[in-house]
């Protein structure tokens, strides 16, 4: 047995005779409570699972104004259109291959704008819906988000001095077989130098200069906060000084890992689980500028731009995104062009909100089986939308009849 500390030793023999005895007591009963209680078990990793179901198991399934999500559904069938018959569509062929995808999308060349009871039956011809779940939790995690508008200009000057640039000549993705002893972990890109690989530079170098007098400049916004949002959502509007608009979306990144300022700012009692929304985040880092502009170099991930021509926002799925009908999701489980059921709630009401959606996206914090972003549109309406919300919810996916009748047999 260890001797009792000095400290201890120079308090009167009574009271340290009492502390060490209680200090014994806390040590058995915290031996006999890690040996009474079971160990937990780890985690299993995030699985999807497909339950089938039937349409009738959709909540609301005919009171959805189902047509509004017509013009996601077609670009959707234009992108598989391009693609050779036997490509996989999705994550180990989730959603099958392009073929099976003809038929459905032929026929919807024969429904009608505005006419959601043809649409409803389209979908009830062409498809079968399937409870998802993360390995049997089917309640998952729903935000919003918008495409909200910079004001930017070409050339710098006045409050435009925050920068976005154009992906660099010499980013490079990384070899694994050329990583050195002490890579950085996560860091997925880097630029050859003397012969060698070195990780990019992070958000913190990028800002201090690191990529500063290689003509790389697109564009110059006048407020860091929103380019910092800008880096997150990866597309938006930017609204110039003649009164013009050009929208820029993603062309790149770092590799640096994604660092989410939210989960921090609860950490470290900034905000709180209950009211850290986008807007919450944004308003606090304008409010403070300086430790606004720490919490943001913590994101070491930077994001590179390139203008975009006609329809936008483009969401990575290559299409334009449609307003309060596509849906940001983990392509590591789900398949772009997918169209989903979502059962959640409304912010602030709680309300239902059920609606059919289009995968069509994704972004740094989406990750996981069951795990949505609902892309609202553009301006202020829509961060009224996006802003609050972070609803629990659930989805059911829809498969093409020709894979749901593979997986039945297989099953």
């Amino acid at each position: 047995m260890r001797p009792l500390p000095a400290q201890l030793r120079e308090l009167p023999r009574p009271l340290w005779i009492g502390i060490a005895a209680a200090l014994l007591a806390a040590a058995v009963t915290a031996c006999a409570i890690r040996k009474d209680e079971p160990e937990k078990a780890a985690a299993p990793p995030a699985k999807l699972i497909l339950t089938p179901a039937a349409f009738s198991d959709l909540p609301d399934w005919r009171r959805d104004e189902a047509s509004a999500a017509l013009p996601a559904l077609r670009r959707s069938c234009e992108r598989f259109g391009r693609l050779p018959d036997d490509r996989a569509i999705g994550p180990d062929g989730l959603a099958g291959t392009a073929a099976d995808w003809r038929g459905p999308c032929q026929a919807l060349d024969l429904v009608q704008p505005g006419n959601d009871t043809s649409l409803r039956a389209w979908l009830e011809t062409w498809f079968t819906p399937y409870l998802a779940s993360d390995n049997g939790e089917e309640s998952g995690l729903f935000t919003g988000y918008y495409e909200a508008e910079l004001r930017g200009s070409f050339t710098r000057g006045g409050p435009y001095q925050t920068p976005l640039y154009g992906a660099p000549a010499d980013l490079e993705k990384v070899d694994p077989a050329e990583m050195e002893a002490g890579w950085p972990e996560g860091v997925t890109a880097a630029r050859r130098i003397g012969g060698g690989l070195q990780p990019y530079p992070d958000r913190a170098a990028i800002e201090a200069g690191a990529l500063a007098g290689r003509g790389l400049e697109l564009l110059w916004v006048d407020d860091p906060v929103d380019a910092f949002f800008l880096h997150v959502q990866g597309s938006r509007r930017v609204s110039l000084p003649d009164g013009s608009a050009v929208r820029v979306g993603f062309a790149g990144a770092n590799g640096h890992p994604f660092y989410a300022i939210g989960r921090a700012m609860i950490d470290e009692g900034i905000l709180t689980r209950e009211n850290v929304t986008a807007q919450a985040v944004r308003d606090w880092l304008k409010r403070n500028p300086a430790e606004g502009a720490e919490m943001m170099r913590r994101n070491a991930r930077y994001i590179f731009f390139r203008l975009i021509e006609g329809e936008g926002p483009i969401g990575a799925a290559g299409v334009p995104l449609t307003a309060g009908r596509s849906l940001a999701v983990d392509p590591a489980f789900l398949a772009y062009g997918l169209p989903l059921w979502l059962d959640t709630t409304w912010p602030e009401s709680g309300e239902p909100l059920r609606r059919l959606m289009v995968a069509q996206d994704t972004g740094s914090a989406i990750k996981g089986p069951v795990r949505g972003d609902l892309f609202w549109g553009f301006g202020e309406a829509a961060l009224e939308k996006a802003g609050g919300m972070k609803q629990r919810g659930r989805y059911f996916i829809l498969l093409p009849e020709s894979v749901a009748k593979r997986r039945e047999a297989t099953s």
